[in-house]
């Protein structure tokens, strides 16, 4: 019940944009459209939540507002959009720009005197309509590259002012995009419900060529990996619909054309998560967990496909664009009767609607109910490393997603009494030889954090301090800009700060870079001599310091 009511609510939102279609959106840009990416694209961890418009691989170009408005939000960070606008419409929509270069020169000015109110390069601001109106065609920035960007583009959404609700931007250009070249199957993998099915003799997936014939018998699942494509441009995209059908009834469909920003973590339910994080493939599952609430997707009995007599199931999967371009493929499986190995019962047994709960020696795991999207035995181990000083746990055997978090607590290799550095002690996530810092809180001797992932954890200590490295100094007064490279070894850049004669200047930070740069502000910098302080501490407290003088 409650699912069909969550997605009786989630179409009638989608509804309620469709009128917006029959007005004319402009370009953002003025020059043809073309994307390198699409709506609902499969990202790590999340569905890409607009599209991506080419910007002629070259940063600096007017982007235009698609409508009149105004702006009511805009964001600078290193990381994700870096620097952002949004901009609602009186039709009820909001407009995202992000990626940006810079602003229009007048927003530009607010901005920066927001961040020396405030003393730092990253914030996040709001504004009444009537600080900031715009009309359509009306530049409002630069297109750009920062934060989390791979190259320059502008990334652009459209959501629903009131519920946030995001849509397809491509259904309202669509005219103006070309498309022809329909989706193409990559691949295909096939699973054995565990104790319930088998496939090919084994109770393990295993990765189907698009002409092979495989046996099975009882219940099993599939999933496809595919992409998209568009004309003139080598880039792959996401695909927006999929359906199965085993025989001639459709057991299982999506259609990605609008989705709640809630939804978006289901993107780890929607795809073969192990696949992901061992292989980096995304292949998308045609069967639905019982703990997957994605608004788009239909099904019957989940997907599960029931091999129940000895003869040839086609399965068949129709895959389609927005333009109406068309892939079918149809597998063919021999129901063959064979044995179904037992299922695996070692272990705790972890329920995906209830709350979870494990201990052993040195760590407690408490998943709250509704965190896993399906149930499964919890296999524990503790390994020793050569290389740290501290047992490594791990949780579960393959990788597992959390929706929202889970508690995770390590008891800590000291006494919190006699240890004057207990600040420095994180938890971190092993992956391969690489460490990521998750850090947490301290609490009598253990530490806790959250988590989104089951995966190798362990405890490491950080008493490094973190680098500043000048670039190219002699050249800052030619060029009237201080540019330094900042690092850490592990925990992480946490906050930095600089100063001109004791007085705050905005040092710009470029998170993919590594950099932090200062232009010289002849409102706030009179020419002479002057004393430059950077300071840059890291996630645990460490603290290093770079002074310089210089003469403008």
């Amino acid at each position: 019940m409650y699912r069909y009511i969550y997605l009786c609510f989630s179409l009638l939102l989608c509804l309620t944009v469709r009128n917006l279609r029959a007005q004319e959106w402009r370009n953002p840009f003025d020059f043809p459209i073309l994307l390198s990416g699409n709506f609902g694209e499969l990202r790590s961890d999340h569905f890409h939540a607009g599209i991506d418009f080419k910007t002629q691989n070259v940063e600096g170009k007017p982007v235009r507002a698609v409508q009149d408005g105004y702006i009511s939000r805009l964001v600078i960070s290193p990381w994700g959009y870096g620097h952002a606008l949004y901009i609602n419409h009186p039709n009820g929509a909001t407009t995202v720009y992000g990626h940006l270069q810079q602003f229009a020169a007048h927003i530009t000015a607010h901005v920066k005197e927001q961040q020396y109110a405030h003393e730092s390069f990253s914030i996040d601001l709001t504004f009444p309509p009537e600080q900031f109106p715009v009309r359509k065609g009306q530049t409002i920035a630069l297109a750009g590259n920062t934060g989390s960007s791979a190259g320059p583009h502008l990334h652009f959404e459209i959501r629903n002012t009131g519920t946030g609700m995001l849509y397809d931007p491509l259904e309202y250009y669509k005219d103006r995009v070309k498309d022809t070249r329909p989706p193409r199957i990559e691949g295909f993998m096939a699973y054995p419900v565990e104790g319930k099915g088998v496939i090919n003799g084994s109770n393990r997936k295993a990765e189907i060529r698009p002409n092979e014939r495989i046996e099975a018998w009882g219940e099993i699942t599939f999933a496809v990996k595919a992409y998209d494509y568009m004309d003139g441009v080598p880039n792959i995209y996401g695909v927006r619909r999929i359906a199965m059908a085993i025989d001639t009834q459709v057991v299982f469909s999506s259609h990605i054309d609008c989705f709640s920003p809630a939804e978006t973590r289901y993107l780890n339910s929607f795809i073969d998560y192990e696949a992901w994080k061992t292989q980096r493939s995304f292949y998308m599952k045609t069967s639905v967990d019982p703990g997957n609430r994605l608004s788009f997707v239909q099904h019957i009995n989940r997907g599960v496909l029931h091999i129940n007599e000895e003869r040839i199931y086609r399965i068949s999967f129709r895959l389609r664009d927005l333009y109406g371009n068309l892939t079918q493929h149809t597998l063919l499986v021999q129901g063959r009767k064979q044995d179904i190995p037992a299922p695996r019962t070692e272990g705790e047994y972890f329920h995906w609607k209830s709350e979870n709960r494990f201990g052993a020696k040195g760590i407690r795991l408490t998943i709250p109910a509704g965190n896993l999207y399906d149930d499964f035995y919890f296999c524990y181990n503790m390994l020793t490393s050569a290389t740290l000083p501290e047992s490594i746990h791990v949780l579960h055997d393959r990788p597992v997603p959390l929706h929202d978090k889970a508690l995770l607590s390590l008891r800590l290799p000291v006494n919190p009494a006699n240890a004057d550095d207990i600040h420095t002690y994180g938890i971190v996530r092993l992956q391969g030889k690489k460490a990521i810092w998750i850090g947490g809180n301290h609490r009598d001797g253990w530490i806790d954090t959250n988590i989104r992932e089951l995966g190798s954890y362990a405890i490491m200590q950080d008493i490094q301090p973190p680098v500043i490295t000048p670039v190219n100094p002699a050249t800052w007064t030619g060029n009237r800009r201080i540019t330094l490279r900042i690092s850490d070894n592990l925990s992480g850049v946490q906050d930095y700060r600089g100063e001109i004669d004791g007085q705050f200047v905005l040092f710009e930070f470029d998170g993919k870079k590594g950099l932090v740069s200062y232009r010289f502000d002849p409102a706030r910098l009179a020419q002479g001599s002057h004393k430059l302080r950077f300071t840059l501490t890291d996630a645990c407290g460490n603290r290093s310091e770079y002074n310089h003088t210089f003469i403008w």
